[in-house]
Protein backbone atom coordinates (compact mmCIF):
# COMPACT_ATOMS: atom_id res chain seq x y z
CA UNK A 1 0.00 0.00 0.00
CA UNK A 2 1.47 3.64 -0.64
CA UNK A 3 0.48 6.69 1.10
CA UNK A 4 0.73 9.84 0.06
CA UNK A 5 1.64 13.31 2.08
CA UNK A 6 0.07 15.98 1.54
CA UNK A 7 2.23 18.25 -0.72
CA UNK A 8 1.49 22.32 -0.51
CA UNK A 9 0.59 23.31 -4.44
CA UNK A 10 3.64 25.13 -6.32
CA UNK A 11 2.92 28.54 -6.53
CA UNK A 12 0.92 29.94 -9.89
CA UNK A 13 2.97 31.60 -12.62
CA UNK A 14 1.87 35.09 -11.22
CA UNK A 15 2.31 34.36 -7.84
CA UNK A 16 5.88 32.63 -8.96
CA UNK A 17 7.12 35.50 -11.22
CA UNK A 18 6.44 37.89 -7.80
CA UNK A 19 8.19 35.81 -5.40
CA UNK A 20 11.53 36.19 -7.96
CA UNK A 21 10.95 39.51 -8.94
CA UNK A 22 10.71 41.04 -5.49
CA UNK A 23 14.38 43.56 -5.21
CA UNK A 24 16.78 41.75 -3.05
CA UNK A 25 15.39 38.59 -3.32
CA UNK A 26 17.04 35.80 -5.19
CA UNK A 27 15.61 31.82 -5.13
CA UNK A 28 18.80 29.78 -3.65
CA UNK A 29 19.09 26.45 -5.30
CA UNK A 30 21.21 23.88 -3.65
CA UNK A 31 23.42 22.14 -5.74
CA UNK A 32 22.25 18.99 -7.80
CA UNK A 33 24.58 16.60 -5.66
CA UNK A 34 23.35 18.36 -2.64
CA UNK A 35 19.70 17.13 -3.54
CA UNK A 36 20.54 13.28 -4.89
CA UNK A 37 23.34 10.78 -3.96
CA UNK A 38 23.15 9.44 -8.04
CA UNK A 39 24.60 12.90 -9.59
CA UNK A 40 27.95 14.37 -9.10
CA UNK A 41 27.44 17.33 -10.94
CA UNK A 42 27.73 20.67 -8.59
CA UNK A 43 26.08 23.70 -11.07
CA UNK A 44 22.52 23.16 -12.65
CA UNK A 45 22.67 24.20 -16.33
CA UNK A 46 19.75 26.72 -16.49
CA UNK A 47 18.87 30.09 -14.31
CA UNK A 48 16.31 29.29 -11.85
CA UNK A 49 14.35 31.77 -13.23
CA UNK A 50 14.47 31.26 -16.69
CA UNK A 51 12.62 27.76 -15.55
CA UNK A 52 9.98 30.30 -13.60
CA UNK A 53 8.86 32.85 -16.52
CA UNK A 54 9.48 30.37 -19.36
CA UNK A 55 10.99 27.10 -19.96
CA UNK A 56 13.31 24.49 -21.74
CA UNK A 57 12.90 22.97 -24.62
CA UNK A 58 14.24 19.66 -26.07
CA UNK A 59 13.39 17.66 -29.03
CA UNK A 60 12.70 13.71 -27.87
CA UNK A 61 11.15 10.70 -29.25
CA UNK A 62 7.93 9.25 -27.76
CA UNK A 63 8.29 5.51 -27.09
CA UNK A 64 5.15 5.33 -25.70
CA UNK A 65 4.26 5.12 -21.61
CA UNK A 66 3.94 1.73 -19.81
CA UNK A 67 1.08 1.20 -16.38
CA UNK A 68 3.94 0.43 -13.66
CA UNK A 69 2.44 -2.01 -11.47
CA UNK A 70 4.61 -2.27 -8.48
CA UNK A 71 6.17 1.43 -8.18
CA UNK A 72 9.68 0.54 -7.57
CA UNK A 73 12.34 3.56 -8.40
CA UNK A 74 14.86 2.95 -10.73
CA UNK A 75 13.76 -1.06 -11.43
CA UNK A 76 10.93 0.31 -13.35
CA UNK A 77 12.30 2.88 -15.20
CA UNK A 78 14.82 -0.12 -16.31
CA UNK A 79 11.96 -2.33 -17.44
CA UNK A 80 9.77 0.68 -18.68
CA UNK A 81 12.72 1.29 -20.87
CA UNK A 82 13.42 -2.09 -22.17
CA UNK A 83 9.88 -2.70 -23.13
CA UNK A 84 9.28 -0.01 -24.59
CA UNK A 85 12.07 0.31 -27.02
CA UNK A 86 11.40 -3.50 -28.07
CA UNK A 87 8.18 -2.14 -28.83
CA UNK A 88 9.23 0.39 -31.29
CA UNK A 89 12.04 -1.33 -32.83
CA UNK A 90 9.76 -2.32 -35.77
CA UNK A 91 7.81 1.22 -35.76
CA UNK A 92 8.83 2.94 -38.98
CA UNK A 93 8.41 6.63 -37.98
CA UNK A 94 8.43 7.31 -33.76
CA UNK A 95 6.46 10.39 -33.07
CA UNK A 96 8.59 13.67 -32.44
CA UNK A 97 7.71 16.15 -29.60
CA UNK A 98 8.89 18.51 -27.87
CA UNK A 99 9.57 18.39 -23.80
CA UNK A 100 8.51 21.80 -22.23
CA UNK A 101 9.97 21.70 -18.93
CA UNK A 102 9.41 24.61 -16.00
CA UNK A 103 9.08 24.46 -12.05
CA UNK A 104 5.39 23.78 -12.74
CA UNK A 105 6.05 20.86 -14.82
CA UNK A 106 6.31 19.24 -18.17
CA UNK A 107 4.25 19.69 -21.11
CA UNK A 108 4.15 16.95 -24.42
CA UNK A 109 3.95 19.28 -27.62
CA UNK A 110 3.64 17.85 -31.15
CA UNK A 111 6.91 18.99 -32.90
CA UNK A 112 5.04 19.57 -36.69
CA UNK A 113 1.77 20.56 -35.21
CA UNK A 114 2.47 22.50 -31.96
CA UNK A 115 -0.69 21.71 -30.44
CA UNK A 116 0.08 20.46 -26.85
CA UNK A 117 -0.66 15.92 -26.04
CA UNK A 118 0.18 16.52 -22.74
CA UNK A 119 1.10 17.98 -19.22
CA UNK A 120 2.72 16.45 -16.37
CA UNK A 121 2.30 18.44 -13.10
CA UNK A 122 5.39 18.51 -11.48
CA UNK A 123 3.91 17.57 -7.99
CA UNK A 124 2.32 14.51 -10.21
CA UNK A 125 6.06 13.56 -11.22
CA UNK A 126 7.97 10.61 -9.03
CA UNK A 127 11.15 9.58 -10.38
CA UNK A 128 13.06 10.25 -13.45
CA UNK A 129 16.34 8.36 -14.89
CA UNK A 130 18.43 7.46 -17.52
CA UNK A 131 18.33 3.68 -19.15
CA UNK A 132 21.27 2.10 -18.18
CA UNK A 133 21.66 -0.13 -21.17
CA UNK A 134 21.19 3.13 -23.64
CA UNK A 135 21.93 6.64 -22.13
CA UNK A 136 20.01 8.09 -24.85
CA UNK A 137 16.85 7.12 -23.56
CA UNK A 138 15.26 8.39 -20.28
CA UNK A 139 11.91 7.79 -18.63
CA UNK A 140 9.89 9.53 -16.05
CA UNK A 141 7.16 8.26 -13.56
CA UNK A 142 3.94 9.97 -13.12
CA UNK A 143 0.99 9.40 -10.76
CA UNK A 144 -2.22 10.17 -12.28
CA UNK A 145 -4.29 11.17 -9.83
CA UNK A 146 -7.55 10.67 -11.63
CA UNK A 147 -7.00 6.65 -11.76
CA UNK A 148 -4.61 6.62 -8.67
CA UNK A 149 -1.99 4.92 -11.02
CA UNK A 150 1.84 5.18 -11.82
CA UNK A 151 3.16 5.25 -15.73
CA UNK A 152 6.16 5.24 -16.88
CA UNK A 153 7.26 7.72 -19.59
CA UNK A 154 10.06 6.54 -22.10
CA UNK A 155 12.01 9.18 -24.20
CA UNK A 156 14.91 8.32 -26.66
CA UNK A 157 17.01 11.52 -27.68
CA UNK A 158 20.32 11.90 -30.24
CA UNK A 159 23.05 11.64 -27.05
CA UNK A 160 23.36 10.98 -23.99
CA UNK A 161 24.89 14.12 -23.12
CA UNK A 162 20.82 14.99 -24.16
CA UNK A 163 19.36 12.84 -22.34
CA UNK A 164 21.50 13.89 -19.32
CA UNK A 165 20.63 17.15 -20.07
CA UNK A 166 16.87 16.81 -19.87
CA UNK A 167 16.78 14.90 -16.73
CA UNK A 168 19.29 17.13 -14.68
CA UNK A 169 16.92 20.32 -16.03
CA UNK A 170 14.05 18.11 -14.58
CA UNK A 171 15.56 18.06 -11.52
CA UNK A 172 16.61 21.89 -11.51
CA UNK A 173 12.58 22.54 -12.14
CA UNK A 174 11.89 20.22 -9.07
CA UNK A 175 14.60 22.19 -7.13
CA UNK A 176 12.93 25.76 -8.53
CA UNK A 177 9.18 24.26 -7.63
CA UNK A 178 11.06 23.30 -3.72
CA UNK A 179 12.33 26.41 -3.28
CA UNK A 180 9.25 28.70 -4.51
CA UNK A 181 7.09 26.26 -2.28
CA UNK A 182 9.63 27.18 0.42
CA UNK A 183 9.49 31.23 -0.52
CA UNK A 184 5.68 31.09 -1.08
CA UNK A 185 5.28 29.49 2.80
CA UNK A 186 7.81 32.33 4.45
CA UNK A 187 6.31 35.39 2.86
Amino acid sequence: MTTTAAIPDVPDAKRASLLISTPGSSLPLRAPNETTAEVSVTHWRHEPEHLVTDCCNYQAYYLGSMLIREFKGIESTIEACSKMKKSTDSMRKIPTITLSISYSGVRFIDFKTKHEIMVHHIRDISFASQDSDDLSTFAYITHDERTGHHYCHVFRVSTFDKAFEIILTLGQAFEVAYQLILKNQSS
